[in-house]
C-alpha cells in the first residue's frame, strides 16, 4: 500500500522557468543560449552548476545567490510559477486519506517561501539545507523515511530525475514516480531508467489519485 507521497520541488511542484531566466540576466547571457547549454550539459549527464561555469569559469553558487541578494534580487518563486495541476492534486491526495510532504534540493530561502505556499496544505516541509544534505545522497532519503509516518515501502517520492530522484529513492526501498515536465523530465524521458524503474510513469500530478488507487487496490 501506498499511504504517503512526498515532492521534489523543481519542476516537479514549482516550474523554475523564472528563476533560470534570471540567471541569465546576472551572467548577461541571452535566456535562450543559457537555456540550450543548460539543456546540453543536463544531456551529457553533468551536474547542472556546470551551466554557470560554461560562461563564468569559477562561478561560486552560493556566493552568486548572496551577491544577488544583496543586490534586491533574491531567489523567488510564488503561487505564479505553481504548475496548474498542483493545487488541485494535492487536495485529491489529501481527501483520499494520504500523507503528504515536500522535500527537494532547496536552499532554506527557498524552505521559507515553500511554507508560506504550502502550509497547512502538506503535513511536512524538508530541504536539503534544513538537513544538511543533498540529492542524490543517499542520507537524504533516510531523512525522508524519517520524518514520513509510514514504512519507506508505503512512500511515493514524487520527481523529475532519474538520477537524483528515481535511483536514491529506490535504493531506500520507495516507490517512485516520474513526472515528465521541465528539462531533466524531457531529456531523461525515453532513457531505459526512465522506462523501467518508477512505479508509475506521469505526464501530470493529477494522474496521481487513480494511479495510486488502482495499485492499492492490487495490493501492487
Amino acid at each position: 500500500m501506498i499511504r504517503a507521497v512526498v515532492f521534489d520541488v523543481g519542476e516537479c511542484l514549482v516550474d523554475e522557468t523564472r528563476e533560470y531566466g534570471t540567471w541569465a540576466d546576472w551572467l548577461g547571457v541571452p535566456r535562450h543560449t543559457f537555456a540550450a547549454m543548460f539543456g546540453a550539459v543536463i544531456a551529457q549527464g553533468r551536474d547542472y552548476r556546470e551551466v554557470f561555469q560554461e560562461f563564468r569559469p569559477g562561478f561560486d553558487l552560493a556566493e552568486q545567490r548572496q551577491a544577488r541578494a544583496e543586490a534586491g534580487q533574491p531567489e523567488y518563486f510564488d503561487e505564479s510559477d505553481l504548475y496548474p495541476d498542483v493545487r488541485d492534486s494535492l487536495k485529491a491526495l489529501r481527501a483520499d486519506g494520504l500523507w503528504l510532504g515536500i522535500a527537494g534540493n532547496q536552499t532554506s530561502r527557498a524552505g521559507g517561501i515553500l511554507r508560506t505556499l504550502f502550509t497547512p496544505d502538506v503535513d511536512l516541509i524538508g530541504t536539503s539545507d534544513d538537513w544538511g544534505a543533498s540529492k542524490p545522497d543517499p542520507e537524504f532519503f533516510v531523512r525522508v523515511a524519517n520524518v514520513v509516518p509510514h514504512e519507506p515501502a508505503e512512500i511515493l517520492y514524487v520527481g523529475d530525475r532519474v538520477d537524483n530522484d528515481l535511483r536514491p529513492a529506490i535504493a531506500a526501498g520507495m516507490h517512485t514516480a516520474l513526472i515528465r515536465r521541465g528539462p531533466w523530465g524531457t531529456i531523461q524521458w525515453n532513457t531505459a531508467e526512465a522506462r523501467d524503474l518508477p512505479t508509475f510513469r506521469i505526464d501530470s500530478l493529477a494522474e496521481l489519485t487513480d494511479s495510486i488507487s488502482k495499485f492499492n487496490e492490487r495490493g501492487h
